[in-house]
């Protein structure tokens, strides 16, 4: 029998706010965290905005040298662990510790370090090459680095599935406590990839919006004028546990996360299906892992990137498995306001599905003026809205074809 998984802790860093609280309040008030690349000179560059971190200061969490070596994706990872094994109240004990793991992912890991070093290599100076630097640069460290900081001795894993990493993560942590492998997991998504690479190559490839004089207005999803997904950078990260250990030590329960979905498209490198068949099986696989029905669904965090062909399949894949039920449904997108964090994604949002559970407010897609055509259903345009809920689905898709699907319900004991 599948053993019930609860989240006790949240830790995050996002363009909206250093800390959970920080976010949530920018989501729901509408605030944007976009604006104009200072991670380096982006003039020659055809999409020059981002949603950035700001203000963020690793010396609260890591010591100097720690600064010194880690790339950032590792200090965002530890220090929103921080925040989140704080907001959980746990310490990690040594009979605790070999049930406790982490699985953090990253869709690329430390680029802006691959970048720094190889321009060693091209100047023909790998002597100038830090010994940290593969450290630095492997995805896994988040994991690695969250593992050792806490004595979490545990299942460790990394999922790199693209933007579909953190939720990746999060479901194979759930699946991990639900089928008796561990009894904690510390898990979620985390990035740092606004890089010269990282924005040049998805500028290359038509993905970003090139909405430069206007970046608060530039992440559109579900609208007709929409041009591309604006790049971000964050973390969110979550504490499992198994229900029975949290009800022990007296955590705090924020709800309970019942189902997840996986599938592949196996049609496109990046591009997802007319219809996105995928999509609409991952919303299914985790309605019926969580032994409800598509009727039972509230709310959507949607993946609605704010690119032309993500927001409409999306909405078609909704219309197809939800029915007359879609009509009903609330579906928003938060990447309206902080950008597509990539990897850190479905973490992040799936701590804003968790508020939202939590705290009866539907954070809003904002910058809809005008829904594209076949964009047909409720997207909260504009304005957060008070609605009590009973359930939240998180969706998640990335290159590759993967989709990864989080159903999270209230808690009731």
């Amino acid at each position: 029998m599948k053993r019930r998984v609860v989240v006790t802790g949240l830790g995050a860093l996002t363009p909206l706010g250093n800390s959970v609280g920080e976010s949530w309040d920018g989501a729901v008030t509408g605030k944007s965290g976009i604006g104009p690349i200072t991670k380096f000179d982006s003039s020659s560059y055809k999409s020059r905005i981002a949603g950035e971190i700001k203000n963020f200061d690793p010396a609260q969490f890591v010591n100097k040298q720690e600064i010194r070596r880690y790339d950032n994706f590792i200090l965002y990872a530890v220090a929103s662990s921080e925040m989140a094994m704080a907001d959980a109240k746990l310490t990690i004990s040594p009979e605790l510790s070999v049930r406790t793991g982490v699985i953090i992912g990253s869709a690329i890991g430390g680029l802006a370090t691959i970048e720094e070093e190889l321009r060693n290599v091209l100047s023909d100076t790998p002597r100038k090459i830090s010994p940290f630097a593969v450290p630095a640069i492997l995805a896994n460290l988040a994991s690695g680095h969250v593992s050792i900081r806490f004595g979490a001795k545990g299942p460790i894993n990394c999922a790199v599935t693209a933007c579909a990493a953190g939720t990746s993560a999060i479901g194979d942590a759930y699946k991990t406590i639900a089928h008796g492998d561990a009894d904690i997991m510390i898990t979620g998504g985390v990035e740092a990839a606004i890089t010269k690479l990282a924005v040049g190559g998805f500028a290359a490839m038509r993905a970003l919006s090139q909405r430069n004089d206007e970046p608060q207005k530039a992440s559109r999803p579900f609208d007709k004028d929409r041009d591309g997904f604006v790049i971000g950078e964050g973390c969110g990260i979550i504490i499992l546990e198994e229900l029975s250990v949290a009800l022990n030590r007296g955590a705090p329960i924020y709800a309970e996360l019942a189902g997840y979905g996986c599938t592949s498209d196996a049609f496109h490198v990046a591009a997802p299906p007319p219809g996105h068949e995928g999509a609409a099986r991952s919303m299914r696989i985790a309605i019926k892992d969580a032994g409800l029905n598509p009727e039972d669904i509230d709310y959507i965090n949607a993946h609605g990137t704010s690119t032309p062909l993500n927001d409409l399949y999306e909405t078609q894949a909704i219309n197809f498995l939800f029915g007359e039920h879609a009509k009903k449904l609330m579906v928003s997108s938060t990447k309206s306001m902080t950008g597509h964090m990539l990897g850190a994604t479905g973490g992040v949002e799936a701590i804003f599905a968790i508020k939202a559970l939590q705290e009866g407010i539907i954070p809003p897609t904002i910058n809809l003026d005008n829904p594209g055509e076949g964009c047909d259903l409720d997207y909260v345009p504009k304005v957060a809205r008070h609605k009590a809920i009973n359930t939240a689905m998180s969706n998640t898709f990335g290159f590759g074809g993967v989709n990864g699907v989080l159903l999270f319900k209230k808690y009731i004991g």
